[in-house]
């Protein structure tokens, strides 16, 4: 790990880094989707959440279906369960590859206590690059908001109900506003049944089921796709 102070600089500029992309860049989901955009929001930068997590790898990986906001499942490969102590509680995550075309990063799709009050409801997510010894820095400092969290147009994965954290995760990114966070990945779906709230519209043909992350991309995050 790198040092404190090292670490906290490099936190900042990310944070800075990824406001000036998602308030300006054409890629952005505020940008692409005419959204208002105001900065995002951040728990205070916190070291206690940086952990060592250890990756028990299944054999052969699995094929698993993650639900997402439009009610549909996203194919991924579960590679196995990542380890680790947080508040002095053992605890694990499940971690996945998207498929084709994101190379050797993962991600990890979480929710934990904060969820759908101080964090995003649905759930955040964290990206790693695979490694040889299965060793891997957890920082939930540098957790993030899929891009459905700011607007419908996209479509995002939820966490499995393995990825429920029984503990507060104060670390990361905060709920973007307090008008698009709704309590659990459930409360997306129905809001977006007829009678429900906002009429169910067709996903746009340029949106993708993959995890994605906003340039400048966090260490170890793939690059946003489209599928055109």
């Amino acid at each position: 790990m790198t040092g404190a102070e090292d670490w906290r600089r490099e936190l900042e500029t990310e944070r800075a880094m990824k406001n000036e992309f998602m308030g300006r860049h054409p890629e952005s989901p505020f940008v692409a989707g005419r959204v208002p955009f105001h900065e995002l929001v951040y728990f205070a930068p916190d070291p206690a959440y940086r952990v060592t997590a250890t990756l028990e790898r299944v054999e052969p990986p699995a094929e698993a279906y993650l639900r997402t906001n439009r009610d549909n499942q996203a194919v991924m490969r579960y590679l196995g369960d990542l380890t680790f102590r947080l508040h002095g509680r053992a605890l694990r995550l499940r971690l996945y590859h998207a498929g084709e075309g994101v190379g050797t990063a993962v991600f990890v799709p979480f929710r934990d206590a904060t969820s759908g009050a101080e964090s995003y409801g649905p759930g955040r997510y964290l990206t790693l690059e695979l490694n040889a010894q299965d060793v891997y820095e957890l920082d939930f400092n540098r957790a993030f908001n899929p891009y459905c969290a700011y607007t419908d147009d996209f479509e995002c994965s939820f966490p499995p109900a393995e990825n429920d954290l029984p503990v507060e995760v104060r670390a990361g990114e905060m709920a973007w506003a307090a008008a698009r966070n709704p309590r659990s990945p459930s409360a997306v779906v129905l809001a977006r049944r007829p009678g429900r709230g906002p009429a169910r519209a067709p996903p746009p043909k340029r949106r993708s089921a993959k995890p994605r992350t906003p340039r400048p991309r966090a260490r170890g995050a793939a690059a946003p796709r489209r599928r055109r």
